[in-house]
């Protein structure tokens, strides 16, 4: 059995990840271990059968192939960053060369933990299902992992990576399509929100580029009070609502146009479509 350490003495990785995919997921994931530094570029290998995209992987030190037989044969952590349609074909071409001592990660959407172990039934790898957001391009993804897998070591190992490229959290497989909306769709909800006041700080006398820059730090900055303090918004919001004051105004006003409920229901109409 493979030891799965977390990470050595220069807190590293000591396993040899293989990533199928090199597209826009799969190439930020590869970035950013190894931006991160907690693998050995050469210890990364990236498949992917368009060749062309492989040259910059291969300027960062990686291992590449258009072969994935050859990439999953001798890799520790297999990581499948692929398209939905794409699935069924490779999990079927892989499954061969899979073992027990391996462990495989799926960050393709719509395909749940269920459908993961039906297709590699009889291989023995221990299967894990993420969802990560586009964030993880600068390691700064909310990226929830669901597995059916008992070990602690090899959860921890699997939290630890994607760690890494954000924050990561172990949630029941039962929830992975409500995390799809907070955290993967919540990305595009939260811009959304920052056009809307960038829009009004235009309108209120700044230009675009200085809009963008106050809206983008403040929502930056509201972000980091909650993750640092772990307090409720609303303790937050009070320190900044005095008695008949603007804030309150301003929030008043955009409750009455139903700025919460609308955000309920869209998140709910999303999760809905899920």
């Amino acid at each position: 059995m493979v030891n799965y350490s977390i990470v050595n003495i220069y807190n590293m990785i000591d396993q040899k990840i293989t990533i199928i995919g090199g597209g826009n997921l799969g190439g930020a994931v590869a970035f950013g271990l190894i931006k991160s530094k907690q693998i050995q570029p050469s210890d990364l290998t990236v498949s992917d059968r368009y060749t062309s995209i492989l040259k910059k992987f291969q300027e960062q030190g990686a291992t590449t192939t258009d072969n994935n037989l050859e990439a999953v044969r001798n890799a520790d952590i297999i990581i499948l960053a692929i398209k939905p349609y794409q699935a069924n074909e490779i999990l079927a071409e892989i499954k061969p060369v899979l073992n027990l001592n391996q462990i495989l990660i799926s960050a393709v959407a719509g395909l749940g933990l269920p459908k993961l172990e039906e297709a590699l039934s009889g291989s023995g790898v221990q299967i894990f299902r993420i969802m990560p957001n586009t964030a993880i391009a600068i390691q700064e993804s909310m990226t929830l992992i669901s597995t059916n897998v008992k070990s602690e070591e090899v959860r921890n190992l699997v939290v630890h990576i994607f760690d890494q490229l954000g924050k990561a959290l172990i949630i029941t497989e039962d929830l992975m399509a409500a995390a799809t909306v907070l955290g993967s769709c919540g990305i595009a909800f939260a811009l959304r929100y920052m056009r809307a006041a960038m829009q009004g700080g235009i309108e209120m006398g700044f230009s675009a580029e200085m809009a963008q820059f106050i809206t983008a730090q403040t929502v930056k900055g509201a972000a980091q009070l909650i993750l640092e303090s772990g307090r409720h918004p609303e303790q937050e919001i009070d320190k900044v609502t005095t008695p008949r004051g603007i804030t309150i105004t301003g929030l008043n006003e955009m409750e009455h146009k139903g700025f919460s409920s609308s955000l309920i229901q869209g998140l709910i109409a999303s999760f809905n479509k899920c």
